[in-house]
This record gives structure tokens, C-alpha cells and sequence, in this order.
């Protein structure tokens, strides 16, 4: 019969190893993402992985700080990406280029 702390380390080893493919597929969507907001998406599940990852590690060590680091990279993940959103729907780099032509002389 198993036990409940060997249970525990076999399920944050599963936990990280599924974590750790998910990781590599996200990595490989930011290279080749066809477009912009593909890659801005990959970047926002990239931050969503590793608050997975932090948390599995908090439940794995017993220490309670890694709830606190993983809820303020949430918080920064998310400005990040309405930040983005924000670049992309203003017409991104080209919009900005186009306005410093215009206003040249």
C-alpha cells in the first residue's frame, strides 16, 4: 500500500513532467507563431506554466511562500498582457511609424 507522501512526490513528479511538455510546446508556438497576437498568447500561457510550475514546487517543499511569488506573477502576467493587447490594437509598430512620416516635413 502506498502512502500518502509517496503518492504526494509521484503526483508533483507527474505534475512536473507534464508541466515541463507543456513548457516546450508554448516555447516552440512563441518562436513560430504566425502572428503577433499568437505569440502574445503563447507568452500569457508561458506565465500561466510557470505559476503551475511554482505551485507544484510550494506543495512539493511545504513552504508557503511560493503561493505569494505565484500570485504576484499573475498579477504581473496579466498587465503584461493587456499591455499587449493594448500595443496590438492601437496598430502596433506600423501605426507609430506611419504618424512619425506624417509628421515630418
Amino acid at each position: 500500500m502506498m502512502s500518502g507522501t509517496a503518492f504526494l512526490n509521484i503526483s508533483a513528479i507527474f505534475a512536473l513532467g507534464v508541466l515541463t511538455i507543456s513548457f516546450l510546446l508554448v516555447v516552440v508556438r512563441v518562436v513560430k507563431g504566425p502572428s503577433l497576437p499568437d505569440r502574445i498568447l503563447a507568452l500569457d500561457m508561458l506565465v500561466a506554466v510557470a505559476i503551475g510550475f511554482i505551485a507544484v514546487l510550494g506543495v512539493r517543499s511545504g513552504f508557503t511562500l511560493y503561493v505569494d511569488i505565484a500570485i504576484a506573477l499573475g498579477l504581473v502576467g496579466f498587465l503584461a498582457t493587456v499591455a499587449f493587447a493594448r500595443f496590438v490594437m492601437s496598430g502596433g509598430i506600423d501605426a507609430k511609424e506611419q504618424e512619425a512620416e506624417e509628421d515630418r516635413p
